[in-house]
């Protein structure tokens, strides 16, 4: 989707080089996961601390605190395992720019306490934004009432499809994540359609792709799946 880019207040600026040791530790990193940073990672920086006393913004129950992370990058590929470890190291929401090449894009998931133990958070898939020029502009951070209202607001300019009407937040990851899932199963059902030759398997196989394409369009179209899963 289109790169939007926010222009976090100086007096937000933290600067802080954060070691992958510190993150494998928090996160309970295996070999596996030490290699994918090792390969994808060049540099994590703790960017900006967005809080009330840094913002003026009030924080809410589920948002005290926004941490921007910088993270460079040695490809332009990054296992959303690597950004998952850190977000389970941090225990504040986190928006991350990846940088590679000269070029940037912005990347979050929805992260929130659980409602089952609040000292555990629950992380939904990941957004992006596509890659831009590093250099590209950047808008002022969006006008809103408090820290919730602003994480928010970051999340849903990540986000392919429109805000629908008094939609909340968990509501429209739900919703978001529900389009992910549709859309795997219609390139599924693309795929064994074109595999197959017998004329009246086709034509069951049409019908399926009808109805999920259906469902869809209705997602796309802002209608509610539910609330996301409490964990």
């Amino acid at each position: 989707m289109t790169a939007i880019f926010f222009d976090y207040p100086k007096a937000a600026a933290f600067g802080r080089v954060v070691p992958k040791t510190r993150i494998y530790e928090h996160a309970g990193a295996n070999t596996a996961l030490k290699d994918l940073f090792v390969t994808q990672v060049d540099q994590i920086v703790w960017k900006f601390k967005l809080a009330p006393e840094t913002i003026n913004l009030a924080a809410t129950r589920a948002v005290s605190e926004i941490q921007v992370f910088g993270v460079s990058l040695r490809t332009n590929k990054l296992d959303d395992e690597v950004l998952r470890a850190i977000d389970r190291a941090i225990p504040f929401p986190l928006i991350f720019e990846l940088t590679w090449s000269g070029k940037r894009r912005a990347v979050a998931a929805f992260k929130r306490p659980s409602e089952a133990d609040a000292a555990k958070w629950v992380v939904s898939e990941y957004f992006a934004t596509d890659w831009a020029p590093d250099d590209a502009s950047r808008q002022p951070l969006p006008v809103v009432l408090n820290l919730g209202g602003l994480y928010d607001a970051i999340l849903t300019a990540m986000m392919p499809v429109a805000k629908a009407a008094h939609e909340d937040i968990q509501t429209r990851v739900a919703r978001m994540e529900a389009i992910r899932a549709k859309t795997r199963e219609v390139d599924r059902i693309k795929a064994r359609l074109s595999r197959e030759k017998q004329f009246n398997k086709r034509v069951e196989i049409n019908a399926e792709l009808r109805a999920a394409k259906q469902e869809l369009d209705r997602l796309a179209m802002g209608e509610p799946v539910g609330a996301v899963t409490s964990e």
